[in-house]
This record gives structure tokens, C-alpha cells and sequence, in this order.
């Protein structure tokens, strides 16, 4: 960390109040955007997805579980993974607090990967997770969505996060939106992928805050340099 400026209180709070008025920018930016992502247009889901569950199997309409908006986490587990995506099991460590609030908000939420039922239900049981976790092991459901891709993809480039690009797994991460309306009819009405993620992390916005920020510094200059899955951890905090 490199040398840092030391001043008074007066020239700190001159300094804070200035970045005050940045951060109230962006506050404004942000319920702007919110607001012209949710005015997005729909596209109706007409293909018939069936995913293996706990409880057998199960429809995308199953799994709203009687709410009327659901929440999916493309989460990286390919069908011969042993364990899921470090970065995806990040994420999935802050799901559990908040599904109480999104259930009692008409909000379901589920991941989805494509590894088979008793591989997801090992690792989840490992991490100690409760959120829902389906396979959609010999479906279409995450190639439609963009999230895995085939031999031929992996060698001639593929659509990631909108872009045609070098995909190096086949399996990505991503988040989707879906909506089922009183007729029960289902449409998908967001998805975003990479980074797009990044703002449901709760570690990363309290990192933000500290003066060293997220310090992912390389080598890969991403969540890799430092995140562990939780149980990879020493016990000292350090």
C-alpha cells in the first residue's frame, strides 16, 4: 500500500464531503438504472424446463414455489465436478440471510447447475447451505441460457454476457430474472453474467468501504488471488 496523505480534521472532512456529493451521483444513477431494468420488455418461457429436486422433479414453474418472480443463480458445477465454483460458492455464502426477506417479498430463489442431484446435494450439505439447489443434468436450460456450452462452442467461441467470445469452461456463472403471471404463463425478464453480479456480494461492498479495498492484486487480479470456500479457511482469521 503506498504512502497516504495524513491531514487535519478539517481538510479530511473537506475531502469526505466532496466524495459525499460523487457517492450521492451514483445513488441516483443507480435507483435510475434499477428503474430502467425493470422496465425492460419480457420474453415469454414457452419451453417446457424440468430440473431434478430433492422433492422430485420439477418445472420452472415448480420452482416458484407459489410466488410470483423468481431468482436464479447459475451456479458453475459441471456434471463431473467434485465441488462447485469458488467464485459461485462466494456469492452462495450471503444467500441463506437474505431469503427469508426476498420469500416474504413474492420472491423465490434457486441455483441451478448442471452437475447431477447427488453431487449438488454433497457439496451443499458440505457448505452448510439451505437455499434450493436443482440439476438441470441432460437439458437445455443452461445452454439456453448461456451459462454452459458445447465441445463445438468451446472451440470456435461462444456467447457470453452478450458478447461472442473465448469462453475457457463450460461451464460460466450468471444470474436470471423470471416473472409467472396470474394465467400462470412464465417470462424471463433479466440475466446478467461476469461482473454484473458483482453488487449482490455483500463482502465486496463492506471491502469497498476499507482503505485497501478488495486488494485482488494478482496474479489473477480477481475474487482467485484470495477467496476461499469457506471451510478452505484457517481457523485464525488471518
Amino acid at each position: 500500500m503506498e504512502p497516504h496523505a495524513v491531514v487535519s480534521h478539517e481538510e479530511w472532512l473537506l475531502a469526505r464531503t466532496a466524495h459525499l456529493a460523487r457517492e450521492k451521483e451514483l445513488t441516483r444513477a443507480r435507483d435510475a438504472l434499477a428503474r430502467e431494468r425493470q422496465a425492460l420488455p419480457w420474453e415469454r418461457v414457452d419451453k417446457p424446463y424440468v430440473f431434478d429436486a430433492l422433492e422430485g422433479r420439477m418445472t420452472l414453474a415448480d420452482l416458484f414455489d407459489g410466488r410470483g418472480q423468481l431468482i436464479v443463480k447459475h451456479f458453475m458445477m459441471g456434471p463431473d465436478w467434485e465441488e462447485g465454483c469458488v467464485g459461485c460458492s462466494f456469492h452462495s455464502d450471503h444467500i441463506d440471510a437474505s431469503m427469508m426477506h426476498l420469500e416474504h417479498h413474492d420472491v423465490s430463489f434457486v441455483a441451478i447447475s448442471r452437475a447431477p442431484l447427488a453431487r449438488i446435494d454433497a457439496y451443499k450439505a458440505r457448505m452448510g447451505w439451505r437455499f434450493r439447489w436443482v440439476s438441470s443434468f441432460g437439458g437445455d436450460f443452461n445452454y439456453d441460457y448461456q451459462v454452459s456450452f458445447t465441445a463445438e462452442q468451446m472451440a470456435n467461441g461462444a456467447t457470453y454476457s452478450y458478447e461472442r467470445r473465448e469462453i475457457g469452461s463450460d461451464e460460466m456463472s450468471g444470474m436470471s430474472a423470471f416473472l409467472k403471471d396470474a394465467t400462470g404463463a412464465i417470462f424471463h425478464t433479466y440475466s446478467c453474467y461476469a461482473r454484473g453480479a458483482d453488487s449482490l456480494i455483500g463482502a465486496y461492498s463492506l471491502l469497498d468501504l476499507t482503505p485497501k479495498g478488495r486488494a485482488e492484486t494478482g496474479p489473477n487480479h480477481n475474487l482467485t488471488d484470495w477467496v476461499r470456500r469457506h471451510d478452505r479457511y484457517d481457523g485464525t482469521g488471518r
